[in-house]
């Protein structure tokens, strides 16, 4: 579909034409999912559209391979479930996992994005989350009640094999396998038959999506803009050129924050239109506010909360506004399921998960430093959060409050950047040139909290949560 005015407009807006292509098909999903709402014929039907569009769009996006390479790890899931439903989850954990890495390894897909390339790698580390919880919440179906399920292992858990269309068009559903977010299969059926929270009461209430969609759209234009307007401003490449050597430290500090901030902003772009696409559906929809009037909510679409990013209190925040199904997909199925029954998760849980999540985004030095950072970031916050809950005065708790805010901004950026650049080589050198700053503060962080432990209080349900 290499058009000559697709190269045209490509050039004018200073992307490729795979990227264009991969845009256009993008914002594509949002009147497929519009007209989602009125497919006839029944729950059947809208399977139907739900595979048939998402296929289409991959292949207009990224070629005919994306459709096969897709379909592996989801013919071995099903397979899984079908033969071996006593060991499908692990099975296909690995197996999924394990098809995942080698696309990652054969398309060097991160070179690929950093270079502003596009490739189906991106859509099938989607696929491979919905694949993973689908079978082992399938697998959590022969575990009774009484079993110490956790109440996530109740509301998705599956007692019946779902048909194949159904699979499927979970799977690839009206293109959400793009960008996500990552959604249960438990859901989408209801969603699709127009049951639980779907179903229209007796008094009426429908949710009107399209205020919410159109919120989306409007966030999704302003990230966009402010991406296009900074990124001339603060160029990866600034970090392997001499001019940046000759930076001072605290101008190296505020051009690694600057330069993280930025990229943040083509994520939250993308993640509106993802939004928006999947509130238009009316997927997104997650019932009523308790309070009166009833409003409606639309979490199951929400996949950031930029102020709550930009703004984090702490780093323990961090995975609730970021990535927040991903995140939530990561301690249903990893964090959660690595604690023993009785204990309590520590810092072993945590590196496991994150770890999980750095080989999700390819097997680059860059992305396993960062989680591996990131891990021990959220750790040393967890100290100073417990050493502020323990403070005795209002101008020590304070100065905690904003050393925890200060921290958080400068481990993220400091962090990041290794995410961004993936080489070994300039993720040390860029670390090194402040001194390997944000690394050694966490440590010392951790350790100072083995050594100094504050008086322990009775704990609410906002120190649950952190």
């Amino acid at each position: 579909m290499d058009l000559p005015e697709m190269e045209s407009m490509a050039s004018a807006i200073g992307v490729s034409v795979a990227v264009l292509r991969f845009l256009l098909c993008f914002v594509a999903t949002i009147p497929v999912g519009f007209l989602h709402r009125f497919v006839p014929g029944g729950p059947a039907a809208r399977h139907l559209y739900a595979a048939a569009t998402g296929a289409i769009l991959s292949y207009l996006s990224f070629g005919f391979s994306s459709n096969l390479h897709f379909l592996v790890p989801m013919l071995l899931g099903y397979a899984s479930m079908l033969l071996c439903r006593k060991h499908c989850g692990i099975i296909t954990f690995f197996l999924a996992f394990g098809y995942l890495i080698g696309c990652h390894v054969y398309y060097m897909s991160g070179d690929a994005w950093k270079e502003g390339g596009i490739d189906a790698t991106g859509a099938l580390m989607v696929i491979t989350l919905k694949i993973i919880s689908c079978v082992i919440n399938y697998n959590d179906g022969l575990l009774k009640e009484e079993d110490n399920l956790r109440e996530a292992q109740k509301k998705n858990r599956l007692l019946n094999l779902p048909s194949l269309l159904e699979y499927v068009g979970y799977c690839l559903c009206c293109g959400s396998h793009f960008a996500g977010p990552v959604y249960e299969l438990k859901d989408y059926l209801q969603w699709t038959e127009r049951k639980g929270i779907w179903q229209r009461s007796d008094k009426g209430l429908s949710p009107s999506p399209y205020w919410p969609t159109f919120r989306a759209l409007i966030q999704a234009g302003f990230c966009m803009g402010l991406y296009l307007y900074l990124v001339p401003y603060f160029p990866l490449s600034r970090f392997t050129d001499p001019v940046y050597q000759e930076y001072g430290f605290w101008k190296r500090l505020g051009y690694q924050y600057m330069s993280g901030f930025t990229a943040r902003w083509k994520y939250y772009f993308i993640w509106s239109i993802s939004e928006a696409s999947v509130i238009i559906s009316g997927l997104g929809f997650s019932g009523w506010t308790d309070a009166g009037p009833p409003k409606a909510r639309w979490d199951r679409a929400k996949n950031v909360d930029v102020l709550g990013v930009e703004l984090a209190k702490s780093s323990v925040q961090l995975p609730l506004v970021w990535n927040i199904q991903v995140s939530t997909w990561l301690r249903h199925y990893v964090y959660e399921r690595l604690v023993q029954n009785g204990k309590k998760p520590g810092f072993f849980q945590l590196l496991a998960t994150q770890t999980v999540s750095a080989v999700w985004h390819g097997l680059y030095p860059g992305y396993i430093i960062f989680f591996v950072q990131s891990a021990t970031m959220i750790a040393g916050s967890r100290f100073l959060y417990r050493w502020q809950q323990a403070s005795q005065t209002a101008v020590l708790k304070n100065l905690l409050v904003f050393s925890n805010f200060a921290y958080t901004i400068l481990i993220l950026n400091y962090s990041c950047i290794g995410f961004m650049v993936l080489s070994m080589r300039e993720t040390v050198a860029v670390y090194g040139s402040v001194y390997y700053i944000g690394t050694i503060i966490p440590i010392v962080l951790i350790l100072l909290g083995k050594i100094i432990k504050p008086a322990r209080q009775p704990r609410s349900k906002a120190r649950k949560d952190e």
